[in-house]
């Protein structure tokens, strides 16, 4: 058994070596589609002003073309009023006029074509640059799996299968979940500090002109900078693990998180307990919090719904949570079916997270009489030891 165990590690060396070269393979190919992504981006944004003004160019032409022709017809028929020099200065404004605005219609129809062009080009690089993160993403989840124990491994597959597939949606959570961020942060607070220090260099060089007035200027614009870029971060944070969970508990954080997604959505959100509020486990908290922040995304993004509540009920031995919204709806059937063929960590990820803290979950829904998740689970409930439904 043990000369097997150290053919498989061998193996499994080897494929580590072979996914680790990929994976930088994968990320040159994604640094690379992301530079041309930039400069495509420039490019359209340079054809999108130039037709901008072509259209308004030829929109001027057409008008002034229009005129002119009236004019010419004017000229024409009164003799006596205007001589041959008019009705020749008319007719070769006319001409001249009927020329340009040729010469701007194909140009404008040249900018058009070269803006679609880039457009599609655009969305390529986005889709190649999706696929590169998602493959660098797979690759770390198959690494993840290959570094770890290979014993502990062995046994889990021996004792419960089921379980491989659990733990391997959770990791695919995760990372997409480290990818969001990582946008997030690039988006976010990188683009804000990048800014700040082109700022505070503008700044240091208006130190040199002693236009005091208008160094306080750039300086109060960067502190309103430094600010938002500040809020950001703290988001980012709570959206990571919230602090408040660890200080106050979990009936205080979701009313906070309750309130912020009604803010953020614009959906009227109501959060309402009932019995008496005990202070269960960090990791039971942090698992409540999660199915609750999972049911309120899934039901902004996909349920276009205008009112949402969130009721729990704390009993002797159990917490009883029930999310509702007024959304669409769905087939419940079939929603499970489609889950199950997706990594995605949605409804199947709801349920295998109440799978593991030992509770029950029920899901109500139809289409047009919007949706009701309850979630029972017991107060001492004590997760499964193969897996940390954390995320953490």
């Amino acid at each position: 058994m043990d000369y097997r165990v150290e053919q498989i590690d061998r193996v499994i060396q080897n494929a580590m070596r072979v996914m680790e070269d990929s994976k930088m393979q994968v990320f040159e190919i994604c640094e690379a589609a992301r530079r041309e992504l930039l400069s495509l981006g420039q490019e359209l944004e340079k054809v999108l002003k130039e037709t901008s003004a072509t259209i308004d160019k030829v929109d001027a032409l057409e008008r002034d073309y229009k005129l002119s022709r009236i004019r010419l017809t004017e000229v024409s028929r009164d003799f006596v009023r205007f001589t041959e020099k008019d009705i020749k200065s008319a007719y070769e404004k006319a001409t001249q006029l009927q020329l340009d605005l040729t010469v701007y219609r194909e140009k404008e129809n040249y900018l058009k074509a070269r803006r679609d062009d880039l457009q599609g080009r655009v969305r390529n690089v986005e889709i190649s640059i999706e696929r590169a993160e998602m493959i660098g993403s797979q690759m770390n989840v198959v690494l993840d799996y290959l570094s770890g124990d290979l014993n502990q491994v062995t046994r889990i597959l021996e004792s419960a299968k089921n379980r491989q597939l659990i733990g391997l949606k959770i990791i695919l959570a995760q990372e997409e979940e480290r990818r969001r961020m990582a946008r997030e942060i690039h988006d976010g607070p990188a683009q804000s500090l990048a800014n700040l220090v082109l700022r505070t260099e503008i700044a240091e060089r208006m130190l040199d002109t002693r236009d005091l007035e208008l160094v306080r200027s750039e300086l109060v614009d960067l502190k309103t900078q430094i600010r938002s870029g500040l809020g950001e971060i703290r988001k980012i944070i709570f959206n990571l693990r919230p602090m408040a969970l660890d200080d106050l508990g979990l009936i205080p954080t979701l009313r906070k998180f309750v309130q912020d997604f009604e803010e953020r959505t614009s959906i009227r959100s109501v959060f309402e307990t009932s019995g008496r509020e005990k202070r269960i486990s960090t990791a039971l908290e942090a698992a409540m919090f999660r199915l609750v922040q999972e049911a309120f995304n899934n039901a902004f993004k996909h349920a276009e719904a205008s009112y949402m509540s969130l009721d729990i009920s704390y009993q002797d031995e159990t917490i009883r949570m029930v999310i509702k919204d007024n959304g669409k709806g769905f087939h419940t059937d079939l929603a499970e079916a489609q889950a199950k063929k997706s990594a995605k960590f949605g409804l199947m990820g709801m349920k295998e997270r109440v799978d593991l803290l030992m509770g029950e979950i029920n899901i109500d829904s139809a289409i047009g009489q919007g949706t009701t998740i309850t979630i029972q689970v017991p107060i001492r409930a004590e997760l499964r030891k193969e897996l940390d439904i954390n995320g953490e």
